[in-house]
């Protein structure tokens, strides 16, 4: 279902979108990888689509979250979720099928970004998502892996039911 190329693109596209960090102020970007990437999956009672509106969607997104977030739907478009703690563009969007993001929190080193992609198939009436993350700060796995259960897997389960 994952596609290696897909996300080395979509990798490669993130550096280049977010070459300027600020107006006006070039950085150079750098992505620290920390081994493999983080392998998830999980499943919802709900259609593909309705899980990836829960992920792009804004006022879904705050709703099933509780923080505040300022989310794009569109390519190239930017979002703040969880209250600003993380940043990011959306990278790719396929309707009900994937979601590809650069993503950051804000207390990375200036200039470390992260590609998380979230992959979404329909199983009988209800979906399987399959989630990896590449390029993210030395020591940040644990961290990173438990936050994406108990801040978006246990969150969306309860709120798509």
């Amino acid at each position: 279902m994952t596609n290696p190329d897909s996300t080395r693109r979509a990798a490669g596209l993130a550096m280049m979108l977010l070459v300027s960090s600020m107006p006006g102020r070039m950085i150079a970007q750098q992505v620290t990888l920390a081994g493999p990437p983080i392998h998830q999956e999980a499943d919802f009672a709900v259609a593909p689509a309705k899980v990836y509106q829960a992920l792009v969607n804004q006022a879904q997104f705050r709703a099933f979250s509780g923080m505040a977030a300022t989310l794009s739907a569109a390519v190239g478009g930017s979002f703040t979720i969880f209250g600003g703690h993380i940043v990011g563009r959306q990278l790719e969007l396929v309707p009900g099928k994937r979601v590809v993001q650069a993503w950051r929190t804000v207390d990375w080193p200036v200039g470390i970004w992260s590609v998380v992609r979230f992959e979404l198939e329909a199983r009988g009436t209800g979906t399987h998502l399959v989630f990896d993350q590449t390029g993210f700060p030395e020591g940040e796995r644990a961290s990173l892996s438990a936050g994406w259960e108990s801040h978006y897997w246990s969150l969306l389960k309860t709120y798509l039911h």
